[in-house]
């Protein structure tokens, strides 16, 4: 299992930022999985195909379910910049889950499936 505790970047703020000026978005983007990338520095490589468990703990229930898991975006490309996978694409990730809990800190945890 890998887990990142990290402040991401949900979709209704990505879309507030986007619209105001794009390269700030771009900048998050970028920002965000390269943040990613180094926390997952050192982990081994996941053979793949396989699937993924996203496990989003969040602080409270205010937040819509897909505005949370827009996430997944920087986390994959995250784990692609750090060689944990070779690539995000359908012939090496086969699906996604995503489940959701309410706790301290914000962050994700992914179990892979095969």
């Amino acid at each position: 299992m890998i887990k990142l505790e990290y402040p991401f970047t949900f979709l209704n703020e990505w879309i507030k930022i986007e619209r105001g000026n794009r390269y700030a978005a771009a900048k998050i983007k970028k920002d965000t999985t390269y943040a990613i990338s180094l926390m997952l520095n050192g982990q081994p490589k996941i053979p793949t195909p396989c699937g993924l468990i996203f496990i989003w703990t969040i602080p409270n229930k205010r937040r819509d379910l897909d505005n949370i898991s827009f996430a997944t975006k920087f986390v994959l490309d995250g784990m692609v910049k750090a060689g944990v996978i070779e690539n995000d694409n359908l012939k090496h990730i086969t699906s996604l889950h995503h489940e959701f809990k309410i706790g301290d800190t914000v962050g994700v945890e992914i179990e892979v499936i095969d």
